[in-house]
């Protein structure tokens, strides 16, 4: 009975305290997610498994309940536990990440997935991007080091690690997005615009000369070259699809299970999501999805200006520009404004790993947005 008690005051004190409109958007979004996947998926579990089957719904909601209880156990932990077990889970999400060229699974050319026998398929880069804001933004407002340009030489030490590990694989996207996340981070904190444009054009020449002459990244620069010529490569073919879908989709769509670009573009659920709801759905559905995730982002920048507190300003601003320019980059790469990446579209796109790294990552929003107890 005190157990049940207990519970019922555990549940009642997060549910009194969280900024319950977030919430609301948050598993709106997810709603929205498994919805499309239930739609876009069947044909293609049907098609694989030869049978009428919803294995892959069905896979996304077991991700999307357990998002959900990642989402309540962030959101209602104790600020200063939430920053000691960062550490403790990011540095076990950097042994992770040092051990996929070794034991991660292959796909395309490139190794981003651990696959243990007691553990689902998961890339270890979803783990750790959610707390690499948090420590990021943990030393840029420490008290401890007076000297701010020691604290953006660390945290920049720390972006380099993750970095140095995901070109290993090769994954330029996902170190695209790091570098970014640290640029966003450290302009916050008030940084020199000198000193930042010149970090970010350092960073920019690596990879420009890391592209065009180191063999390992060769298939980043077919990518770009197939980008900028339409006659060449698959994964420009796979993009030429996706846009063709678009246009035929019109602005309300084709219907339910009419659309054909999941049958016709591997991963077409995941990296492609926004081009197979557009296609089946229109326009309409899309601009929809936009306004939530404006609405959303909107409502966490309105925290974020009444915050004084910095560490937590520039812990929101991090988790919710990871959110917005990894968006951006899904919805560029399905109408043709950049070249191919593999991102997911987040809160949409079907994939475990994806799933729970946009779930840490609103626990977190939702942890520093609520209601402060004096």
């Amino acid at each position: 009975m005190e157990n049940k008690k207990l519970t019922y005051s555990l549940y009642y004190e997060w549910w009194k305290n969280i900024d319950k409109f977030i919430f609301s958007i948050i598993i709106l979004l997810f709603l929205t997610g498994l919805f499309f996947s239930l739609v876009s998926t069947s044909l293609i579990a049907s098609d694989k498994l030869n049978t009428n089957d919803y294995a892959f719904f069905f896979k996304h909601l077991s991700f999307v309940f357990l998002g959900i209880i990642i989402i309540f156990f962030f959101s209602s932990i104790d600020e200063k536990k939430l920053f000691k077990l960062s550490l403790s889970i990011f540095i076990l999400s950097i042994i992770f990440l040092f051990l996929v060229p070794f034991i991660g699974i292959e796909v395309n050319s490139a190794k981003r997935w651990i696959d243990f026998k007691f553990l689902p398929r998961f890339q270890p880069i979803e783990l750790v991007k959610p707390f690499l804001i948090i420590l990021i933004s943990l030393i840029l407002s420490s008290e401890k080091y007076r000297n701010i340009y020691l604290k953006y030489f660390f945290s920049f030490l720390l972006t380099l690690l993750i970095a140095i590990l995901l070109a290993v694989q090769p994954d330029i996207g996902q170190t695209l997005l790091v570098f970014f996340s640290w640029s966003v981070l450290i302009f916050i904190s008030g940084i020199n615009i000198i000193f930042l444009v010149t970090s970010c054009s350092l960073v920019f020449i690596v990879l420009y000369y890391s592209v065009r002459f180191v063999p390992r990244f060769e298939y980043i620069k077919n990518r770009i070259l197939s980008f900028f010529n339409s006659e060449t490569g698959t994964h420009n073919a796979q993009s030429e699809k996706a846009i063709d879908s678009i246009t035929s989709g019109g602005f309300f769509g084709k219907g339910i299970g009419e659309g054909t670009l999941k049958n016709r573009v591997p991963e077409a659920h995941t990296d492609y999501i926004i081009s197979v709801i557009s296609e089946e759905f229109g326009v309409i559905a899309i601009i929809l999805i936009l306004l939530l995730f404006l609405i959303f982002i909107y409502s966490v920048f309105k925290k974020v200006y009444f915050e004084n507190d910095e560490r937590t300003k520039l812990i929101l601003v991090g988790c919710i520009s990871l959110i917005l320019v990894q968006a951006i980059i899904h919805i560029g790469v399905n109408i043709r404004l950049f070249p191919t990446t593999g991102m997911t579209l987040p809160f949409i796109s079907y994939g475990g790993s994806s799933i729970i790294s946009i779930s840490i990552l609103s626990g977190i929003i939702l942890n520093l947005t609520k209601r402060k107890i004096d």
